[in-house]
């Protein structure tokens, strides 16, 4: 539910964001994701909970802007370097929540670890403020005074004067399309995005959910889950519930954290691979390789070799997920990248999912088969990766296209 709010909100606030502005969307994400997020904490009931964290989704979804802010904003030589790096927050949000949840659910519960993991986002929104409006997109709706405002803000705190000449206004064009996205231009780069989105998504939370049923139910080797045991004298409603759930012991939390930690083993083997390789090809590599690795989970190993499959497959689909948000904000114009960003995000949560039914239903049933499943998704997105037809390394940012085939470009500031 999570993921489907994502979905449903995640077009909207792309539509929105190219047509009212990038930082209105993002400010508006923050506050919607942070009040429903503490608000679950106060769910009565299961339903409500659920309810509750579709519309966390629905924000979360936004949150996307703030990457395409800097995209608009790094020259094209430092985009392949400076993108990936985000990668660092991300591995450190995770690491938080994984000992916050270490140390406060088996103590104070679960909703005193989403009142405390609400906070960070409570308290990024004061910083707004410092987070200024895309001089891209300012120039791409003809208010060339704010980007230029923008920019010479940017000089001042820099110390440096700014480049001669002047802002050339593009010709006014509709933004937050969606036919522009399906237009015959980039009718083929859409929809193989959309695939290779919806696998890379697939991949990722099946990893991470694999992760925790491995754990839980040791299928290690292929092994069946063992059976719960009759006791009798239990009457607790855990006793009772199909779905076999118990508490993670320290153990557990320990394997998540050096999985998880593997999300930035690669980074940057990745930075390197997608400024000298370029993103297509770099992708199609990535993609490879989660797909063998996949494989190799279903070797009969000690615990200590399946955490170091885990540990390499967390590395990969996060290089996957590194490059292909990087290569979703180049390839589309100004007048259209939140919408293509925010399409490519809603179809990554349909992948999103479906990954539980596999790694917690399939992979119970049929180890090997969940495995190949997995696999073979990641093959199908290799393929569409290396036969996109625009490489973006070295490409500069495009404000929109006048007609087929002629981009207009703006000033790389």
């Amino acid at each position: 539910m999570v993921f489907f709010g994502y979905m449903v909100f995640s077009i909207v606030l792309g539509l929105l964001a190219d047509r009212y502005g990038r930082w209105k969307i993002l400010l508006l994400s923050f506050l919607w994701a942070a009040y429903f997020s503490l608000l679950t904490s106060f769910a009565p009931s299961y339903i409500w909970f659920v309810f509750l964290r579709a519309m966390v989704g629905g924000g979360v979804s936004g949150h996307a802007q703030g990457l395409i802010i800097k995209t608009e904003f790094l020259p094209t030589k430092y985009r392949g370097y400076m993108l990936p790096l985000s990668q660092v927050f991300w591995l450190a949000g995770s690491l938080l929540i994984i000992g916050l949840a270490s140390v406060v659910n088996p103590t104070i519960g679960w909703r005193w670890l989403i009142r405390i993991a609400s906070i960070p986002g409570i308290l990024l929104i004061l910083v707004f403020k410092f987070i200024p409006e895309s001089a891209r997109y300012n120039v791409s709706t003809g208010n060339t005074e704010a980007a230029l405002a923008t920019l010479q803000r940017i000089a001042r705190m820099n110390g440096v004067a700014m480049p001669e000449g002047q802002l050339r206004e593009p010709a006014k064009e509709r933004r937050g399309r969606f036919k522009d996205l399906i237009h015959s231009k980039y009718l083929r780069t859409t929809l193989q995005i959309w695939i290779i989105w919806l696998g890379i998504a697939f991949a990722y939370y099946g990893v991470i959910l694999a992760s925790a049923e491995l754990l839980e139910r040791d299928l290690v080797c292929g092994s069946a889950a063992p059976p719960l045991q009759d006791d009798s004298s239990d009457d607790s409603e855990e006793s009772h519930s199909p779905c076999h759930c118990h508490l993670f012991g320290p153990a557990a939390y320990q394997t998540m954290i050096i999985s998880t930690v593997g999300e930035i083993a690669l980074n940057p083997v990745n930075i390197l691979s997608i400024n000298l390789l370029g993103r297509r090809l770099s992708l199609c590599i990535t993609m490879g390789c989660t797909a063998l690795f996949f494989l190799l989970l279903n070797i009969c190993t000690s615990s200590a070799g399946m955490v170091g499959f885990l540990f390499v497959l967390r590395a990969l689909v996060s290089a996957n997920f590194n490059t292909i948000y990087i290569y979703t904000a180049e390839v589309y114009p100004t007048t259209m990248r939140a919408l293509g960003m925010g399409t490519s995000g809603s179809l990554c949560r349909v992948g999103a999912m479906v990954a539980p039914f596999i790694s917690q239903v399939l992979m119970s049933a049929s180890f090997l088969g969940a495995l190949c499943l997995f696999s073979s998704v990641c093959i199908i997105c290799a393929v569409s990766a290396v036969t996109l037809p625009i490489e973006t390394k070295g490409r500069a940012l495009q404000v929109g296209t006048t007609t087929p085939g002629t981009p207009v470009r703006c000033w790389d500031c």
